[in-house]
């Protein structure tokens, strides 16, 4: 009869061995398993909502996987200017597309203008103020807006206010944020008294409400545009850009407030 010590040794070797075998089919698995093709997008912020049920349906149709990466259009140019590994560009203005464009770093024949939307006055869901129209923001303290200097939000509403000759009156009282949804935030959050914002960052929010919608023909034209970058996995970049223009993605900007640009 072996030893005690001697059985407990071959028990544990017939364990560990055990183990080996049943680890081996799993390993082998995972290695044939092919890795999922990824494709990086710097997306306006305002776009989150829509672009993550878009890129979903991307993934589930193509099988390549769009990786977000939102944030200010100024703030975004600036990373890929700085060499950031981007495949697909959305910025909420034509000016951050077009320094890219002047760098090299977008091809003038594959940038689109997608989509449109509307500034809107916010003001916190319980708040009892009365505002009517753009002169009414003189009696609030605080009025949060994306950076006036950089963000497409935050310049499109200076230049809204400046055409008033407003923004000179409330420069002092702006609370600039990161990005729009940033300045959606403030106003949720009690921190700013009223805000400007894109209508669907507005439609979005239950701690906020809008106090009125600029007409089309006051405020300036707002433009989203979309182009692969010229360094980027060049195919399935256009491929995904064509998406973006295709009838299913605008079903979801529709649905998401945005206005399609004719002829996307």
């Amino acid at each position: 009869m072996a030893p005690p010590a001697l059985v407990r040794r071959r028990i544990l070797s017939s364990v560990v061995l055990g183990l080996l075998c049943v680890g081996q089919p799993a390993t082998k698995a995972s290695a044939a398993r092919p890795a999922v093709a990824e494709l990086s997008v710097f997306a306006a912020a305002s776009l989150a909502d829509a672009l993550t049920e878009i890129g979903s349906a991307w993934e589930a149709a193509s099988g390549s996987r769009p990786v977000f990466n939102f944030g200010a259009s100024s703030d975004l140019a600036r990373q890929i200017r700085a060499g950031a590994p981007a495949d697909v560009f959305l910025s909420a203005d034509t000016a951050q597309m077009d320094t890219l464009e002047r760098q090299g770093l977008v091809r003038p024949a594959e940038r689109h203008d997608l989509l449109s939307n509307t500034l809107v006055v916010i003001v916190p869901e319980g708040s009892t103020a009365r505002v009517t129209s753009p002169r009414d923001l003189a009696g609030f303290g605080k009025l949060a807006i994306a950076d006036p200097q950089a963000v497409p939000a935050g310049v499109y509403a200076r230049s809204w206010l400046e055409g008033l000759g407003l923004w000179d009156a409330l420069a002092s009282r702006v609370v600039p944020t990161l990005h729009v949804r940033a300045a959606l935030a403030a106003v949720e959050s009690g921190n700013a008294e009223a805000g400007i914002v894109y209508r669907t960052d507005a439609a979005r929010s239950k701690r906020a409400r809008i106090a009125f919608e600029l007409e089309p023909s006051q405020g300036p034209p707002i433009r989203y545009c979309v182009a692969p970058l010229a360094t980027s996995r060049r195919q399935t970049a256009l491929a995904f850009v064509a998406y973006l223009r295709s009838p299913a993605a605008r079903e979801v900007f529709v649905r998401h407030g945005f206005l399609v640009l004719r002829g996307q």
